[in-house]
């Protein structure tokens, strides 16, 4: 297989005015099977607008860390670019010493941070929003990449499932985009600009995101009504909501002010972290990290939104590698002659156990368990997508229309009919007596007395918001 094209990339450094260089990576590699990995600028530009607009690197001829940047220093760039008015609010004096008093956790979250603060930094330049909202990762899950919290909330920024929907942040079998450090960013930027624009003012916007834009607005109307003000300080709201800002305005403090509160910031130069090549064949991640020289949880770190062992191409998906990590993989995967994948996906025709489809298909039982996360005793129900190892005579990906809509519903299997005991030989079998009225009243009355769940479900309003009240009880990661 020949190497069609070697134009690296993707992000950016910043001049006075932005200046972009985008670097969306197209490699391309060999492998016995005559599988090309390639991309041509016209599909990249097709998939990712914002780089046909942007000009092109190429880290062949050029090196990123001889860009000049204003600053070296990404601190001081997010420092310079602080824009949100001070709040003049106790709970920020309070919120600070929390965190002055728990430097280790501080640290922690600002080393995980370090891998995309850049691109996030970049992201938040571009559309003229303060750098404040860059550090709200470390309020949301402490910029851990594979956060959850009890109410199902996701990645680093906490996207509920209805409102990552919303935002067009596929959910399947495959892949969660609310992991995706790309995908979530763009859709949490978008939402904040989106109630920025509603509410005209970003410490309401930010009381949205967290308790969510019907919640605000209703309290912005009491408030009309009862003639009071209507500002953030103002407002009556849920207490996590209350302390939601004063934490975000505790890490601009410490930011501003290290070590003031004994906190030491990790090094953080001004140029790109990763890089994100373009998934142009379906691949394991396997052979990605053995090909990159990473770790599965380096691997992870970056590219936390894929559920399953094969990352696919029908899906336009990319992969984040290191700078230095990327250009390895580019030159070992000249070099690879083996499979890029050794996965393929079906959908079950009809309802059927592990057993019944492992044995159909030749598989073993254990692997299509662990790597659908089958429990014993569920069976699989019709129409359901499950990961299978690729037959040695397959050689084509996996269709689009299963790695964009693939789902996997398990169901219990209907209870065994109970055989009727044989009569006993010379044994009078006495039948029970039929039921009374008042039997029957009495029944009735137990069954009415047990309804279904009547538990209203969340407001309209507030399942619109990114998470909810409940969803953040007790989840910052440690």
């Amino acid at each position: 297989m020949r190497l069609r094209q070697c134009n690296f990339g993707h992000w950016f450094l910043h001049w006075r005015s932005l200046l972009i260089v985008a670097m969306v990576a197209a490699l391309s590699g060999c492998a016995s099977m005559g599988n090309d990995w390639s991309s041509d600028a016209n599909s990249s530009s097709a998939t990712n607008p914002r780089a046909a607009k942007a000009p092109r690197v190429d880290l062949s001829k050029q090196s990123v860390s001889s860009l000049t940047a204003p600053s070296s220093n990404l601190w001081l760039r997010i420092q310079n670019g602080f824009a949100m008015p001070e709040l003049n609010s106790p709970l920020v004096i309070t919120e600070t010493r929390r965190l002055a008093a728990r430097p280790e956790y501080v640290q922690r979250s600002m080393a995980r941070s370090s891998r995309y603060l850049f691109y996030i930094v970049e992201e938040v330049n571009l559309r003229g929003m303060p750098t404040e909202i860059a550090l709200l990762p470390f309020v949301e899950s402490a910029f851990n990449p594979v956060a959850k919290s009890t109410a199902k909330a996701m990645g680093i920024w906490q996207f509920m499932p209805a409102t990552g929907k919303d935002f067009k942040l596929t959910q399947n079998v495959f892949r969660d985009e609310r992991r995706d450090v790309l995908q979530s960013t763009h859709a949490a930027l978008d939402y904040l600009q989106r109630l920025h624009r509603q509410f005209g003012d970003w410490q309401l916007a930010l009381a949205a995101y967290n308790w969510g834009e019907g919640n605000v607005a209703k309290a912005i109307k009491r408030n009309q009504a009862a003639g009071l003000p209507t500002d953030y300080l103002s407002l009556k709201m849920p207490r996590e909501t209350r302390e939601y800002i004063p934490k975000l305005m505790a890490y601009k403090a410490i930011v501003l002010d290290p070590k003031a509160y004994g906190i030491v910031l990790p090094e953080l130069e001004n140029h790109p972290y990763f890089v994100a090549i373009d998934v142009t064949r379906d691949i394991d991640v396997e052979v990605v990290t053995n090909l990159s020289g990473l770790t599965p949880e380096e691997f992870r770190n970056l590219n936390p939104s894929f559920n399953k062992p094969v990352i696919l191409s029908a899906a336009n998906q990319q992969i984040l590698l290191p700078f230095g990590h990327a250009e390895v993989f580019q030159e070992n995967l000249k070099n690879y002659s083996g499979p890029l994948s050794t996965w393929t996906a079906i959908r079950v025709p009809a309802t059927e156990s592990a057993e019944q489809l492992a044995k159909r298909l030749g598989v073993s039982l254990a692997v299509l368990r662990e790597v659908n996360a089958i429990p014993s005793g569920m069976r699989i129900k019709a129409g359901s997508t499950v990961l299978i190892p690729k037959p040695s005579t397959k050689s084509t990906d996996v269709p689009e229309h299963l790695a964009e809509n693939a789902s996997l519903n398990l169901v219990k299997p209907a209870p065994a009919k109970k055989a009727a005991a044989p009569a006993t030989a010379g044994k009078k079998t006495n039948p029970a007596p039929a039921k009374t009225a008042q039997n029957s009243t009495k029944s009735s009355v137990k069954t009415a007395s047990k309804p279904p769940s009547q538990q209203k479900p969340v407001s309209t309003d507030a399942a619109k918001s990114a998470k909810t009240t409940t969803a953040k009880a007790g989840t910052t990661p440690q």
